[in-house]
């Protein structure tokens, strides 16, 4: 996709998917000290605008705590050759947005992206609105607002309201306590941890993400867990994913307590690369907050 390029005194670009007021946006100005957020329509889009040097880094939504991990964005990790620098956490908090002078009663259809419709099915259930699926929620917004469409709605981040000339008819209309988190994405060579809000790697406790695929062999993969749970390491998160050039193939994503420099950790991978038939390393960053 083609980004045009940034004034010289700007900021550094950093792309997220969506519209102005998306979550991934949120992420930008959460995670950068003085960002220039570049929309861009797709997550395959964000990674494609990395590779190609347009932006300086982005930002990819990589797991829910309700919804669970965001599958495309996993591929897309293993097709592109890019870095983990930075990981975030972003509350999602949805609001019901519509043109002003509207009340609750007059809303009939409801916009926005098929998970934020999921975390707020409790409230969309109180009334009979038509519930129709968006890409992204603050899109759902702009629709909303651009074409003037009298008895809609969208539900959104509320900071969206402000962005698209919409009010709040509701607040808080999610389901429970509901969370993103995001990874920062850079090429190699690229130090986009200068330009973090806070400095990385001060203390704050770091993970490690790679993925490996386990040899056909019986008792590979015990093995290969086994290099970890010997040393101590604690793996956070396993999961398996398909290979999408073999069928019935998996490989395994892994998020470990630890930076790959420190000497149990990269013990620990010595031994798993000798056992496993591909081992890579995403990237060592400081754990995100999560207040």
């Amino acid at each position: 996709m083609k980004v045009p390029p940034a004034p010289a005194d700007a900021g550094p670009r950093i792309a997220f998917q969506g519209e102005p007021g998306a979550f991934s946006e949120e992420a930008v100005l959460a995670w950068f000290a003085d960002p220039r957020p570049v929309a861009v329509p797709t997550w395959r889009a964000v990674f494609e605008a990395v590779r190609d040097g347009t932006v300086g880094a982005g930002v990819a939504a990589i797991e829910s705590s309700l919804a669970g991990t965001i599958r495309e964005t996993y591929d897309l990790l293993a097709e592109f050759e890019l870095r983990i620098v930075g990981a975030v956490s972003v509350p999602v908090r949805l609001a019901l947005l519509s043109l002003p002078g509207q009340p609750l009663e007059a809303i009939e259809r409801v916009y926005s992206h098929a998970q934020a419709l999921a975390q707020a099915d409790e409230f969309l259930r109180t009334r009979p609105w038509q519930v129709l699926t968006t890409y992204n929620t603050a899109g759902a917004a702009r629709t909303v607002a651009e074409g003037r469409e009298r008895g809609a709605a969208a539900i959104a981040s509320p900071r969206v309201a402000g962005l698209y000339g919409l009010e709040i008819v509701a607040r808080d209309i999610q389901t429970g306590e509901n969370r993103t988190r995001f990874v920062v994405l850079a090429r190699d060579g690229a130090a986009p941890e200068a330009w973090a809000r806070s400095p990385q790697g001060a203390g704050r406790p770091r993970m490690t993400t790679l993925v490996f695929a386990a040899a056909n062999v019986p008792g590979s993969l015990h093995r290969c867990l086994g290099a970890f749970a010997s040393r101590g390491v604690n793996l956070s998160r396993l999961e398996s994913r398909p290979i999408r050039t073999a069928q019935w193939e998996y490989v395994f994503w892994v998020d470990l307590d630890g930076d790959a420099a420190e000497p149990r950790v990269r013990e620990a991978l010595r031994e798993l690369r000798q056992e496993a038939a591909m081992v890579r390393v995403l990237g060592s960053y400081d754990r995100p907050v999560e207040p």
